[in-house]
């Protein structure tokens, strides 16, 4: 009997060497790793194209998360409604505003095209609606030069100013009279303070914000 199972195991043996030999072949044609097990554990083979898969997935999702990601998409595409706050944005200063949009034409300004100071903000900046866009705010709430982040918008650079933007009120600038209407209208919103301006913004430091 003794004879019978030390044969039987002998033979029990050989097959797992064969298994794992096997395994070893395909392993080194296919890309598998085997983990070979370690005590009271049985072998486990893992498909390292799988996990590459996942990883590249799992990756995708991150850098869609990302705030430079988020920046280049929420800030800049046109007709955005993404409300979300990028994580490094929430832990600012916030304050609710009335937010409303504006263009360069004479309908928000008075001013026509050919006009000597079309499209010129209070701070001499060129209004333009980028990565980081000028708004228009009360100096006394909102300094020439704050930048803040507003969701659903992006990030603002007050530049300019406005007889009828007193208190907590923004003016938010867009390139169309359709974009104002179509992409933001009226709206009350909380916004962010990055950066609480000196009063001065110069063509310099806003092409800055927008290469960086």
């Amino acid at each position: 009997m003794s004879k019978l199972v030390k044969v039987s195991a002998g033979f029990i043996l050989a097959g797992l060497a064969s298994l794992l030999f096997t395994h070893e072949n395909r392993a080194a044609a296919e890309g598998w790793s085997i983990a070979l097990p370690s005590e009271g554990m049985v072998p486990v083979v893992e498909d390292m194209r799988m996990l590459h898969d996942r990883e590249l997935s799992l990756t995708s999702k991150t850098l869609s998360s990302e705030d430079t990601a988020y920046k280049l998409v929420a800030s800049k595409a046109k007709g955005n409604k993404d409300k979300a706050v990028p994580r490094h944005v929430v832990d600012n200063p916030s304050k609710t505003v009335t937010a409303t949009g504006y263009t360069a034409g004479i309908e928000s300004t008075g001013k026509e095209p050919g006009d000597e100071l079309y499209g010129i903000t209070f701070s001499g900046v060129e209004v333009k609606r980028d990565l980081y866009s000028t708004i228009a705010a009360d100096p006394k709430v909102f300094p020439i030069g704050t930048v803040m982040f507003i969701p659903g918008y992006g990030y603002g650079v007050v530049a300019d100013t406005g007889s009828a933007i007193k208190g907590n009120i923004i003016d938010l600038y867009f390139d169309t009279v359709d974009e104002v209407f179509n992409e933001w209208g009226k709206q009350k919103v909380e916004v962010y303070v990055l950066k609480e301006g000196d009063g001065t913004l110069t063509e310099e430091e806003f092409a800055a914000l927008n290469n960086q």
